[in-house]
This record gives C-alpha cells, sequence and structure tokens, in this order.
C-alpha cells in the first residue's frame, strides 16, 4: 500500500496518511521511547501526513497525549514520561480489532467514546518489552494496521539476545562468547546456576558483562570484574529480566551499522565507531543519553573493513527476516575480525543517536529518514509475507 492507493470518497478531496506515532511502554526504556517520539513528531512532515500521537503510560494505559515533541526531551538529567503528556489520568485509546476497520477510538469512564478517524501507518516508537519484542506488532497484524519496522518474528528475535545469537549462528555469522541463565535454572539451584557463571568466567577470564536477555538502552548491565561483584550484577539483570546473559569481554573495536528498507532492498549505511567513553567504564545508559557520548561517524575504517561490516549488517538483517530498519552492533576484534553483538529492530532515534547519525553521514537527512520508514510501512502489507 502506498500514499497513492489510500480509499478515498468520490465527494471528498483526498486525504493525506494518518500516522499513529506509539510510544512510552511498559518497559524501563519508556523514557528513551519519549526522547526518540519527541524526535519523530517534531520531524514528520506535516504536510504529507497527518499524525495521532499516542502515549502507553507504565502501566499499560493507551492514553491520548498532546502533540508537544518540546515536552519529550532529557532536561537535568530526568527523563519524560507519557503520565506528564496524557490528556487524563482515564480516559483510553482503543485500536480496532476488526481487519476491516482501522477507527481508532477514544474513551473515558461515563463519556461517550469518541471516534478520532482511521489510521493507515503505526509508527511504533516503543524500545525493550511490551512494544520492541513482537507484542505490539502482532496487536497490529491482529488489527490489520500497517506499522514501521520488523515483523513479530523479527521483533522477538531482535529482543531476545540469546535466540537472536543462535539465529545468527545458524546463518554463520560470528559470534563471542555467552552462557544463559533462565529463570528456573536460577530458581531450582541457584548455587548451581552460579557456578555455571564462574565455569564461564574459568574458560574465558574476567571481566564479563551481565545482561538483562531482552533489554536494551544499556539498561541493567554490568561490567563484572571480578567474581565479588557477580551477585550484584545478576540481581540488577533480573531486576529488568529473570532471564540473564552473561558475555565474554571481546577486545576490539565497538563499530556500529545502520541498514533501512529501500524499495529494492535493504541498504546499509556508512559505519560508526564508539570510542570508549572517558567517564565510564564502558558505553552504558548514562554515556549513550545523559551524557550523548559522540560516536565517530564515519568510523576510520579501510576500504575493506567498511564494505565488509556493511555486507555482514545486511546479512544480519536478512538472517532475522527483519524489515523497515535495524542498527547492527559490531565488535572489530584485533585479529582484523567482525564479531556480531547484536541488533536493535527500533534503534535509539534521537537525533543524536547513532542510527540516524550514520544515515546522515550516507546522504539521508532525519526528516528523509522518516519518511522512508512510513512509506516502506504503507507498501507493505500486514499478514504472512
Amino acid at each position: 500500500m502506498s500514499t497513492e492507493n489510500l480509499p478515498q470518497s468520490p465527494e471528498q478531496p483526498p486525504r493525506k496518511p494518518r500516522v499513529a506515532v506509539v510510544f512510552g511502554g511498559r518497559s524501563s526504556e519508556h523514557g528513551i521511547s519519549m526522547v526518540t517520539a519527541g524526535a519523530v513528531l517534531k520531524a514528520i512532515d506535516r504536510t504529507k501526513y497527518d499524525v495521532l500521537p499516542i502515549g502507553i503510560t507504565r502501566d499499560g494505559r493507551w492514553a491520548l497525549t498532546a502533540d508537544a515533541p518540546e515536552r519529550m526531551a532529557i532536561v537535568d538529567r530526568r527523563t519524560p514520561s507519557v503520565e506528564e503528556l496524557a490528556e487524563s489520568t482515564e480516559g483510553s485509546v482503543v485500536l480496532p480489532v476488526d481487519p476491516a476497520s482501522r477507527e481508532v477510538v477514544y474513551s473515558e469512564p461515563g463519556s461517550v467514546p469518541k471516534a478520532l478517524g482511521e489510521v493507515d501507518v503505526v509508527f511504533p516508537v516503543l524500545h525493550g518489552p511490551y512494544g520492541e519484542d513482537g507484542t505490539l506488532q502482532g496487536l497490529l497484524e491482529l488489527s490489520g494496521v500497517p506499522y514501521v519496522g520488523s515483523g513479530v518474528l523479527a521483533s522477538a528475535v531482535g529482543q531476545d539476545k540469546e535466540y537472536m545469537k543462535r539465529v545468527f549462528t545458524s546463518f554463520g555469522l560470528k559470534v563471542g562468547p555467552y552462557v544463559v541463565i533462565r529463570p528456573r535454572e536460577w530458581e531450582r539451584d541457584e548455587s548451581a546456576a552460579r557456578k555455571k557463571i564462574i565455569d564461564f568466567a574459568g574458560e574465558h577470564g574476567w571481566p564479563l558483562f551481565v545482561k538483562p536477555a531482552r533489554a536494551g538502552s544499556s539498561i541493567g548491565i554490568t561490567k563484572v570484574d571480578d567474581l565479588a561483584g557477580l551477585d550484584e550484577a545478576v540481581a540488577e539483570a533480573q531486576r529488568h529480566d529473570p532471564k540473564i546473559l552473561v558475555e565474554a569481554a571481546l577486545r576490539g573495536r565497538e563499530i556500529e551499522c545502520g541498514v533501512l528498507e529501500f524499495e529494492d532492498g535493504p541498504r546499509a549505511s556508512v559505519p560508526a565507531e564508539i570510542p570508549p567513553p572517558d567517564a565510564h567504564a564502558y558505553y552504558d545508559f548514562e554515556a549513550k543519553y545523559i551524557d550523548s557520548t559522540p560516536g565517530i561517524v564515519p568510523a576510520p575504517l579501510t576500504e575493506e573493513e567498511t564494505a565488509e561490516v556493511r555486507r555482514l549488517a545486511v546479512e544480519a538483517f536478512e538472517a532475522a527476516s527483519c524489515e523497515g530498519l535495524v542498527r547492527a552492533d559490531f565488535f572489530l576484534t584485533e585479529d582484523g575480525e567482525f564479531v556480531i553483538n547484536e541488533i536493535n529492530t527500533m534503534p535509539g532515534f534521537t537525533p543524536i543517536s547513532m542510527y540516524p547519525q550514520m544515515w546522515r553521514a550516507t546522504g539521508i537527512s532525519y526528516p528523509e529518514l522518516v519518511d522512508r520508514l512510513v512509506q516502506a510501512a504503507l507498501r507493505r502489507p500486514t499478514g504472512l509475507r
């Protein structure tokens, strides 16, 4: 479906496609989703699209919010929330459950529900569980509403670092050493689960990175230099996800590459390098979003290295059956080999985020990037494809 194919009434002039920008959510990345949404709302071409902002509160309520991107920024090291922008503390937005209708309805207790009009495409700028992980994508598939980004399977694979690595390995992409501790393992025999991590450290050495298996934005990650810090790191990861991933430290440079869906298929951006942040042990949440540690765009690589990482980024995109956009993160090891760390199916999308920066250096501005993603979603049907 494209903008030219939108249903039109013979009595009415052609209408603009309606884009619902959905943000916030129940994950620990709620605030970063808000910042991303503010940037998208500011950049989207209002002469080309009608826009409907919909925020999901931390407890899961779909709220009608103010169209106020200037209020969706990090201020005094504090991220915003949907609750601050919601037009009501009780009102809720409901998507259609009938694929034959795309009418969105707003209701408040004691009031007659109000139709908000049809939505032609959803731009879900949610990060983490309950939004980026296939759950929202499944709802939109049931509703028959096109949406920006990857489908149910690719979103789920892109969120779960264990299965992401399993998929990459099956397609011949090299991943670093890791071990997974599932919730039942920890609950059944905590000492045995801890020994599994210690044995892994004995094989691969310290430091280790202990992570929630299904989170992003470097939230809940701890760099563990020795056994003394292990239990605290596990507890921190489990605050965000009962399943944790433990990775061996890889010696090398951090290289990122963006992938974008064009009419003729996915293409890769110029890569970027993330230098070690001076004030942080690694590229953590504070370094990314609070202190805005700058990346190097384009990355200082040889022509051969640049071509290789771009090829691998597209290969990762295809391996996970992704659509729309992906940021692929690699390590360039000391022996000159690219090892894929992870992909992000809805990467940080603020103007200072690496994904838009890489495409800007490739020749695509932030507003054009937003437009291309919406157009790709309009071209793509829901359902099996």
